[in-house]
């Protein structure tokens, strides 16, 4: 499509500050985990990404990408066919000083500076009007406050066990007292080692947990009556209103949106 390599490799020794890769992939299509030399921009035009990383997950819908330093391990899963444009920067001249991954928000200008990066030869002029090109692109890329996608996961084992059944079955209620039983920790060990584990209380996780998943689902185009009562919702109301409260949107207007606050 753009004549250039669809190989991450190709771009990690290149001379340039940036290097941008076009790379379309199918439903589901899981890259297992690895790490670049260089910091990498991931961002989705079409469908959603699943980025995870040591310290957590981030679901990545279009008006959103994912920050993730140099080597720094992660893996991604295509949630819909996906329209991915990653973007490599050299680890001397990162736009982000964060040494952890982190969301950006994709404002309109900054969607095409990157399909204009993408569209680059690698070996771009830097003195040019490509270079000026990557000089806005700098100047755009910014790190959200807030990062309502984030799932933190933990190191303990014994709520990282939890953690997982969460996330495979994010319906399920069992209590802090069931759990207790379960991963041999007291339920006052359980209730201190959330917060100090993921900055979230055991029911706050639950609930970030179901959002994730919420996200996943409507981006395969779900009706949102089907997700409301497959995550245990008593009505589509109470899961759109904690949506909303969540994301600042209703969820059939979440990925309707191209413009970012």
């Amino acid at each position: 499509m753009f004549g250039k390599s669809e190989n991450r490799d190709d771009y990690q020794l290149i001379q340039q500050r940036v290097g941008g890769m076009a790379r379309d992939l199918p439903d589901r299509f899981f890259i297992d985990y690895h790490e670049h030399r260089r910091g990498q921009l991931i961002y989705a035009y079409a469908g959603s990404i699943l980025v995870t990383a040591e310290g957590g997950s981030w679901v990545v819908p279009p008006l959103r990408a994912v920050w993730v330093p140099p080597r720094v391990r992660h893996c991604m899963q295509a949630i819909g066919r996906i329209e991915m444009r990653t973007l490599y920067f050299d680890p001397g001249h990162t736009p982000l000083a964060s040494t952890a991954c982190c969301v950006v928000s994709i404002s309109p200008l900054l969607r095409e500076l990157i399909a204009s990066v993408v569209k680059m030869p690698v070996d771009y002029d830097e003195h040019g009007r490509d270079g000026l090109v990557v000089e806005l692109l700098f100047q755009e890329i910014k790190p959200l406050q807030i990062e309502p996608l984030h799932l933190p996961m933990p190191n303990d084992a014994r709520i990282a066990r939890i953690c997982r059944w969460i996330v495979a079955n994010p319906a399920e209620e069992t209590s802090v007292t069931s759990w207790s039983k379960v991963v041999g920790a007291s339920e006052r060990t359980i209730i201190r080692l959330f917060p100090e584990e993921t900055g979230m209380t055991f029911t706050r996780w639950r609930q970030q947990a179901r959002l994730l998943a919420a996200v996943q689902m409507l981006a395969n185009d779900r009706p949102v009556t089907e997700i409301a009562t497959e995550l245990g919702y008593d009505s589509p109301s109470a899961f759109s209103a904690m949506f909303r409260k969540a994301l600042g949107s209703s969820p059939t207007e979440y990925f309707r949106r191209t413009d970012t606050d």
